[in-house]
């Protein structure tokens, strides 16, 4: 059996704990999709459907009570916790 990269890890490189990132779901009533916002408090690899992949932990702004757990690639980067280190 030969190992299979993290599914999803290579989308989840470019986050860090702290960044905000944004999700969309359906909305049936306007036959749209509403933009959600969050920041990653965690990020994680874990078997699922017999695959590892990677699960990032956000907690929503408008909703500080709950945390959701996503496939990391599902996300898209609002911006970064900090400037790297080497930015003066």
């Amino acid at each position: 059996m030969t190992e299979k990269d993290i599914f999803g890890d290579l989308s989840g490189k470019i986050f860090d704990i702290g960044d905000i990132v944004e999700w969309s779901t359906w909305n049936r009533e306007n036959n749209d999709w509403d933009s959600h916002y969050g920041i990653v408090i965690d990020m994680k690899n874990e078997i699922r459907s017999s695959r590892l992949v990677s699960i990032s932990t956000v907690k929503p702004v408008n909703d500080t009570s709950i945390e959701i757990d996503f496939f990391t690639a599902s996300l898209k980067l609002v911006s970064k916790s900090s400037e790297p280190d080497n930015v003066q």
